[in-house]
């Protein structure tokens, strides 16, 4: 192994603005949910074998969050677009559905020390009261049809040359293409799993099956179009030295690659797997 690799291959950003939320998160849950499981009585004995997968999805989405952010994949993206877009399927496709999974808007607010608990869960009580305007306003903003443009937007928006370029030369725009792709991400996720808070009508499995459908198309045809052209699109990449000796058009075509299959495989396994629970209940 090359010195080159082995130094790459070895830097972590230990980034304290990141690390630290990802260690209160975990924290948090995993209080919120050993409380919750200490109250829980006997005879609920479902809810507390299915629960416990929950911090094990929790944290498995945190880390991946780490790793998209802290891990020498942060230090390829700056050198290699293929490595990028797995940093970003990372914070759209991978932590978001695993942080959702665990459902974990009770289990961190059981987490939060009492005085501090009492005053979040009275916050939280008024902004989604059903009578308030609040909620009404969230409920506005949260619809499926704005959280898929939202999606949409994000996702070909920053792959525009000139916003992808921009990521890569201002750390600040590039923290910016991050917090959205990971909010895009939470919100479709959301959506598609039914975690809380539940402010929506009944969003059934059939309608959860078309909206994650829904995602394909975009996000194949933006890897289609990038695995199969023939110029490097992303002129930031010319300017850098090559890693591994992979040559820019190369590495586009890898990224293409990369979105385009294990990308829109991520939204299908999930198609799969509510497919098999709307099966399931109709038996």
């Amino acid at each position: 192994m090359s010195p080159i690799t082995i130094a790459i291959l070895t830097s972590w950003d230990w980034r304290i603005e990141v690390l630290l939320p990802l260690f209160l998160l975990g924290t948090i849950y995993i209080a919120g949910w050993s409380r919750l499981r200490r109250r829980t009585s006997a005879t609920h004995n479902r809810w507390r074998a299915g629960a416990l997968w929950r911090p094990f999805s929790y944290i498995a989405g945190l880390i991946f969050i780490g790793i998209a952010l802290m891990s020498p994949l942060d230090v390829l993206a700056s050198s290699l677009f293929f490595m990028h877009m797995i940093q970003h399927l990372l914070l759209i496709m991978i932590a978001p559905p695993l942080l959702l999974l665990a459902n974990p808007m009770a289990f961190l607010l059981w987490g939060l020390p009492g005085g501090i608990r009492a005053k979040a869960g009275n916050l939280l009580s008024r902004l989604l009261n059903r009578n308030a305007s609040s909620r009404r306003w969230i409920q506005k903003a949260t619809t499926p049809g704005i959280i898929w443009l939202f999606w949409f937007i994000a996702i070909i928006g920053w792959h525009d040359p000139n916003a992808y370029n921009a990521s890569l030369v201002y750390e600040w725009v590039h923290d910016v293409e991050h917090l959205s792709f990971f909010a895009a991400g939470m919100l479709f996720w959301w959506h598609v799993t039914g975690a809380g808070p539940r402010l929506h009508k009944q969003f059934g499995l059939a309608g959860r099956i078309a909206f994650t459908l829904s995602a394909v198309p975009p996000n194949m045809l933006t890897g289609v179009v990038l695995t199969f052209l023939t110029v490097p699109v992303y002129t930031y990449y010319l300017d850098v030295p090559r890693v591994w000796g992979v040559s820019p058009l190369v590495d586009q075509q890898i990224g293409g690659l990369i979105m385009w299959i294990p990308g829109s495989m991520m939204y299908l396994i999930a198609v799969l797997v509510l497919i098999s629970r709307l099966l399931s209940e109709d038996n």
